[in-house]
């Protein structure tokens, strides 16, 4: 932490994404610092990165975690148009807010919004990229796998006691929770008394239609960034495998790269620390706090 630029607490502002849609972010930490986007994945909220926004904080970033469209607290998409397009749009507008070019800290479907805003936007619009457990290509049984979970449970859930059991059979490697207060954040309670996820479950409707084609531009958008760029992968990775990590290594040679050993795809809840550490090395080096004229 540095000595004179205190830590600040996050608190909840509302910024306007594209389409009349509005987003929910938390935000602190030094507004004279570099700003840093944190962009959760799919299915998660701006709570999901642990102590990740409160470190950056601590460290002299200006630090603005977003809840994306359809997710959290911020706005569903009345006619669920969760399109790259519409994402991309949203991710623009947060960064025309900005006081300066930011850094973009995307995991899963929120790091594919960043790739594609950092690659496909003049140069100047992003200082740094870092995608966490995401690349052009991925495992498709993961991506399956993901994607299924989100879709089910339409139904909603008796209590919360019961989304917890369905959380615990998609990520058995954690231990069930036993003070299940947390897990509100995730869940809506309705007048029917049933209790449903945040998320819109509309969402993979229009925002990955065509895997293929999706891919193609995800390899296009990483073959044009020019930023310095981390990618941050859990070594136990449902999703990213060592030969998605070679063809992410091409598409962006001068990429680094590192592994949180023992981490799944949900790298920030499964090893906090190692992924915090990992982040903060590369942006010290490559995006420093107080580093707010100079372009990498």
């Amino acid at each position: 932490m540095s000595a004179d630029v205190p830590s600040q607490s996050l608190s909840p502002q509302r910024f306007p994404g594209s389409g009349g849609i509005t987003l929910t972010a938390d935000v602190g930490g030094n507004p004279r610092g570099v700003s840093v986007i944190l962009l959760h994945g799919g299915g998660q909220t701006r709570h999901s990165w642990g102590r990740t926004a409160q470190d950056l904080g601590a460290n002299g970033y200006h630090v603005v975690s977003v809840d994306l469209r359809g997710h959290g607290d911020s706005d569903r998409s009345a006619d669920a148009n969760y399109s790259m397009d519409a994402q991309v749009a949203d991710l623009r507008a947060v960064i025309r807010s900005m006081p300066n070019p930011p850094v973009l800290i995307g995991a899963s479907m929120g790091g594919l919004v960043s790739l594609i805003t950092t690659g496909e936007s003049p140069r100047g619009l992003v200082r740094a990229l870092i995608l966490v457990d995401i690349t052009p290509k991925v495992d498709p049984r993961g991506r399956e796998r993901i994607i299924a979970f989100m879709r089910n449970h339409r139904e909603g859930f008796v209590s919360p006691a019961e989304a917890a059991d369905a959380i615990a059979d998609f990520l058995p490697h954690r231990p069930r929770p036993k003070d299940l207060s947390g897990l509100h954040r995730n869940l809506r309670h309705r007048a029917n008394g049933r209790w449903y996820w945040h998320w819109d479950p509309r969402l993979f409707d229009t925002f990955e239609p065509d895997a293929d084609a999706a891919e193609l531009r995800y390899t296009a958008a990483a073959q044009s960034v020019r930023v310095p760029t981390l990618l941050v992968r859990g070594s136990k990775s449902e999703l990213v495998k060592p030969e998605h990590v070679q063809h992410f290594r091409q598409s962006i040679p001068q990429a680094e790269y590192v592994d949180v050993a023992g981490a799944t795809h949900m790298i920030a809840g499964d090893h906090n620390d190692g992924f915090n550490s990992a982040v903060l090395e590369f942006l010290t080096r490559r995006a420093p706090a107080t580093n707010i004229d100079s372009q990498a």
